[in-house]
């Protein structure tokens, strides 16, 4: 897959900024510049799936499969109360949250906790992007 740079445009923002100005402090809000993001595209899962598929033995739909069933299972672990380490993606951690119920009341977890939720925790360093470059493009046209 080849590298390309990320492009972005420059845009300008007003930010509050504090100054001391005779020895006292105020906030004062000055016009900056500042790089934004464009040109990004969304990589749908089938495209994904022949990407990887490129890359090894398995078809595209082998490839989709196995994912797939992966998420499952991991889910599964997860709903059992289990932490799953997704290699070097990061972890999928059980978590839900809970109402505060006073001291001597009797907690009943089908009404006092809310929400059980799956939580990823991704790994920082995977998601650093040391090695790209950038490429300053003019400012997209509102659609």
């Amino acid at each position: 897959m080849e590298n390309k740079p990320l492009q972005f445009f420059i845009a300008l923002r007003k930010l509050r900024v504090k100054v001391k100005e005779g020895g006292v402090e105020k906030e004062k809000e000055e016009e900056v510049q500042v790089a934004v993001p464009t040109g990004r595209k969304r990589v749908s899962f089938r495209p994904f799936c022949k990407q990887v598929a490129k890359n090894t033995t398995f078809s595209e739909q082998e490839v989709a499969a196995v994912l797939n069933m992966g998420f499952a299972t991991a889910r599964d672990y997860v709903a059992n109360g289990d932490t799953v380490e997704l290699g070097d993606l990061g972890t999928l951690i059980p978590s839900f949250r809970s109402k505060a119920v006073p001291k001597g009341t009797k907690f009943n977890a089908r009404e006092h906790i809310l929400k059980p939720i799956i939580r990823l925790v991704l790994n920082r360093k995977y998601f650093e992007l040391n090695d790209v470059s950038y490429e300053q493009v003019a400012k997209p046209a509102k659609p």
